[in-house]
């Protein structure tokens, strides 16, 4: 479609060298046309034009002081991107790889995934260039602290609610709510993922993995299939992915294989989990000493993974969840998955598939589901922990639980049932980017030129 053409060429124009953006953005704005055929308002009204651009870009400097005494500089983000909805909402990721691509096509993604929650939140996301790997507490406390400093004009409980992200947990929110606090004089449910000493909700440190297994099992029963007695490969370590795989259990599936950032174990007696949260959770260790105690589980170092993709997508399986982090599941790692029997995929992680992977998934009818619905447990347990905060009122594990079961069937209901209505049924990358816009959308319209 030509206008879509036009205004993605507009924006690599406008916002040269931001690669994952514009990844981001083509994945939606592709799916789109059968709704921009279908509704003139949409173009008459520059939707598009508008989408694309955040409402907001806020870039800072974050100077701090390292154990040694020396003076170090990281780059902060704050990209406030569509407020049609409410507060803007969503994580701050502290790693290295963190630019200005990375922190847009994170918002860009937030604005639909929100959206498709049913929820009163918009879309943002923020971060830095700063590693917590390596850091001690009294470092990361004085960088979150400078960073807080510079954030703070910007958010608030009903204009912006930042939570967590990669490298941003209970401990580094703790820090930047201090401040927060020590700075404005004022108790304000401003950041979600708190501790449950002070305003955290039940279920929150579990919502997205959670999440991302009960969009799976509603996949799966639309099949007439059940996740029990179901072999599973979950990529990444962290909270995510544990919660991915305690949740799999429960449910009567079997993880076999997880991975951080230096490789992959694969254990086909089932992923010892109380051993992943005591090496990850608690001691910080790497996972090649899970075969301390496992010598019959598999490793395979980084730079031992196939040139072509992940080690973690070559193990058999029934089930993939991409949980770790952007584009690590390639074409010829969704060729291997498909080729091994795999029936379902569901994304814990922001855009973990490449484009030509998720053009093989959808092409083979296998059940897919999409990061901005299938990861969307963590932003909706998020708006929850803010209404709890607003009523100053505390519901139980049970009770969020619940209301995250139901979040995630109408998610699944709404991407199926949308992509149903443009000729698409199991298409649910078609069904979920469609009905996120048009939700953003039709307020956008009703709100004016803004």
């Amino acid at each position: 479609m030509t206008y879509i053409h036009d205004t993605i060429s507009s924006l690599q124009h406008t916002s040269p060298a931001q690669t994952e953006f514009y990844q981001a953005v083509e994945d939606v704005l592709d799916s789109l046309a059968p709704i921009l055929e279908d509704d003139k308002r949409y173009q008459q009204h520059a939707i598009i034009e508008r989408l694309v651009e955040p409402e907001r870009q806020i870039m800072f400097r974050v100077p701090w002081l390292d154990d040694r005494g020396q003076i170090q500089v990281n780059k902060g983000y704050r990209i406030e991107f569509n407020s049609a909805l409410g507060p803007y909402k969503g994580g701050l990721r502290f790693h290295p790889s963190v630019n200005a691509s990375i922190i847009k096509f994170l918002g860009f993604e937030q604005i639909f995934k929100n959206a498709l929650t049913g929820l009163a939140i918009g879309g943002g996301k923020g971060g830095a260039n700063f590693d917590p790997k390596g850091k001690s507490d009294q470092e990361i406390m004085r960088f979150c602290q400078s960073f807080m400093t510079e954030l703070y004009r910007h958010i608030g409980p009903n204009t912006d609610v930042p939570a967590g992200d990669i490298g941003v947990g209970t401990r580094e929110i703790g820090y930047l709510f201090g401040q927060y606090k020590r700075i404005v004089n004022r108790f304000d449910g401003v950041l979600t993922g708190k501790s449950m000493l002070w305003g955290g909700s039940e279920a929150r440190k579990q919502a997205t993995g959670f999440g991302c297994v009960y969009f799976a099992q509603n996949m799966l029963e639309d099949r007439d299939q059940s996740i029990k007695g179901k072999t599973c490969l979950v990529s990444g370590s962290g909270n995510v992915a544990i919660y991915t795989m305690e949740k799999l259990y429960e449910l009567g599936a079997k993880p076999v294989a997880c991975s951080d950032s230096n490789g992959t174990i694969y254990h086909s007696q089932g992923i010892d989990l109380d051993l992943i949260k005591d090496l990850k959770e608690r001691r910080h260790e790497r996972l090649k000493v899970y075969l301390e105690t496992h010598t019959d589980a598999e490793y395979t170092p980084r730079e031992d993974y196939p040139e072509d993709g992940h080690s973690i997508w070559r193990y058999q399986a029934d089930l993939a969840f991409p949980c770790a982090t952007q584009n690590e599941l390639t074409e010829r790692d969704a060729q291997c998955l498909l080729e091994n029997g795999c029936s379902a995929i569901a994304e814990g992680a922001n855009m973990p598939s490449t484009q030509a992977a998720v053009d093989l998934f959808v092409e083979a009818g296998v059940a897919y589901g999409p990061g901005k619905a299938a990861n969307a447990g963590g932003v909706a347990t998020s708006q929850l922990e803010m209404a709890q905060n607003a009523g100053m009122r505390h519901w139980s594990f049970a009770e969020v639980d619940q209301r995250l079961q139901e979040i995630m069937r109408h998610i699944y209901c709404t991407s199926r049932d949308t992509a149903a209505r443009y000729g698409s049924e199991r298409n649910l990358v078609l069904g979920a980017n469609i009905a996120g816009f048009k939700r953003v959308a039709d307020a956008m319209i009703e709100q004016g030129l803004v």
